[in-house]
């Protein structure tokens, strides 16, 4: 037997956000621990005292915890006490190290586990994930992981090497030997492939559309998808990507899709490539973001598509600086 703990805070007493909350705290706790629901023999629930509006049990038989025990008290009055917040205690029927999970403002109970916080940005091509992940990680003092440049260095090294992307044989072939490291030299983050800085290599325009195809092979995907789990196990990290708060870390404690519409994205990356001195044609440029956009978005392992708890927010019209300020502001009414 096992006992796992957890806490998350509300912004007010309402019935639907003590729904949310308890969901959001079980589900990432079952997350991180690798629980099956059927494991769980019991789930223990008490809220402080000026929690009235619906009992934590029954939002958690609700959520689909049903399967075991349920039971929620109420706290009593105490001076200083951290208001409006919910404790769980899940018995889990099987021997494992918990991981503790304490969301939103009860991290200042575990603080020697809410130091460790992970960030997920997603959304297509050219929508400002990289340039605003890279920002909070330098404002937050934090990683950043460059996933895309992972799955770019795979496909670079594929195309080099002349093998069809869509092989997947082929590809697990290729990358038993591929040494694959992203490293930081003076503040600026280097992909090495083999031991050389392929950097600026894997932003062309054809290892684009290649990473898109090899990124969509099951066996590519988790074999990256297993080093940046353990990468963001163990620090905190801004992750960047198409399935970050959907499939790689579902279990983030914060989650944002940025997008904007496919001309706007198509101006930006026109824009990136040409200061670099490459020759592009604006209309390919559109062309390929669209079918880019169809090809992630219909891929059968973890397609493209925003997580139904990450912030949406639409950069078309917004700068660079406009979007970060608005991440930090979202994170901060989270924490």
């Amino acid at each position: 037997m096992t006992v796992i703990r957890g806490a998350t805070t509300i912004p007010c007493d309402s019935a639907e956000e003590i729904k949310k909350a308890v969901k959001e705290l079980l589900e990432q706790i079952e997350s991180r621990n690798g629980l099956k629901r059927d494991e769980i023999v019991s789930l223990v629930f008490s809220s402080t005292s000026d929690i009235h509006s619906y009992y934590p049990a029954k939002a958690a038989r609700e959520a689909g915890f049903a399967s075991c025990s349920l039971f929620s008290a109420q706290e009593p009055d105490i001076d200083g006490g951290l208001p409006l917040c919910i404790r769980a205690m899940l018995f889990v029927g099987k021997n494992l190290a918990p991981s503790h999970v304490y969301l939103r403002g009860a991290r200042v109970l575990r603080k020697d586990l809410a130091d460790k916080i992970n960030i997920a940005i997603d959304g297509p091509a050219g929508s400002g994930k990289s340039t605003v992940a890279k920002a909070l990680a330098r404002d937050f003092n934090i990683l950043y992981l460059d996933t895309g440049a992972m799955y770019r260095a795979c496909a670079l090294k594929a195309l080099e090497a002349g093998v069809d992307t869509e092989d997947e044989a082929a590809i697990v072939d290729l990358m038993k030997d591929v040494k694959l490291d992203v490293v930081y030299e003076d503040g600026v983050q280097k992909t090495l492939l083999d031991g050389r800085d392929v950097s600026e290599d894997i932003r062309k325009p054809p290892v684009s559309m290649a990473a898109s195809a090899v990124s969509k092979l099951p066996s590519v995907r988790m074999h990256m998808t297993e080093k940046q789990r353990e990468i963001a196990g163990r620090m905190s990290c801004v992750l960047d990507g198409r399935d970050i708060g959907t499939f790689v870390l579902p279990e983030a404690d914060f989650k944002f899709y940025l997008t904007a519409s496919p001309r706007v994205r198509a101006k930006r990356r026109f824009d990136e490539l040409t200061a670099k001195g490459y020759q592009v044609d604006p209309d390919e440029l559109l062309t390929e973001i669209i079918r880019r956009d169809e090809q992630d978005s219909t891929r059968s392992l973890a397609p493209l598509k925003r997580a139904d708890d990450a912030v949406e927010i639409d950069t078309s019209d917004l700068t660079a600086e406009e979007v970060l300020a608005l991440v930090k502001q979202k994170i901060g009414e989270k924490i």
